[in-house]
């Protein structure tokens, strides 16, 4: 399974950012998929994720900011990032979890300054 993840980046405080993770057409839709963040010496930690049924899941410090979609048609996961915070600045990994197994994407950087 091959997650292709983009669209981090620098951004301002207040500002938004739209991340991206394509996914291979083979498991899309059948399995969640998520996106984690990571900052140098903490444990990844669930951001977001989606259910193949369209449920979706947040972490307390994202809920009303952020918001995980997905378009079948591309085989593509969205987290639409609005009001960001400094806080927010971490590396955002894309995952889809396989019965237990997970898949990630290559990490894409998200750095918010004040």
């Amino acid at each position: 399974v091959q997650l292709q993840a983009s669209g981090g980046g620098l951004v301002q405080a207040g500002g938004s950012l739209r991340l991206s993770c394509a996914a291979s057409r083979r498991l899309f839709g059948i399995y969640p998929m998520g996106w984690y963040r990571q900052a140098p010496g903490k444990q990844r930690e669930l951001v977001a994720s989606i259910t193949p049924g369209g449920r979706t899941n947040y972490a307390d410090s994202v809920k009303g900011r952020f918001t995980i979609s997905r378009d079948t048609a591309k085989n593509t996961v969205y987290l639409q990032m609005n009001s960001l915070k400094p806080e927010d600045t971490d590396v955002y990994y894309c995952n889809l979890d396989q019965l237990g197994y997970d898949y990630w994407g290559q990490g894409t950087l998200v750095t918010v300054s004040s």
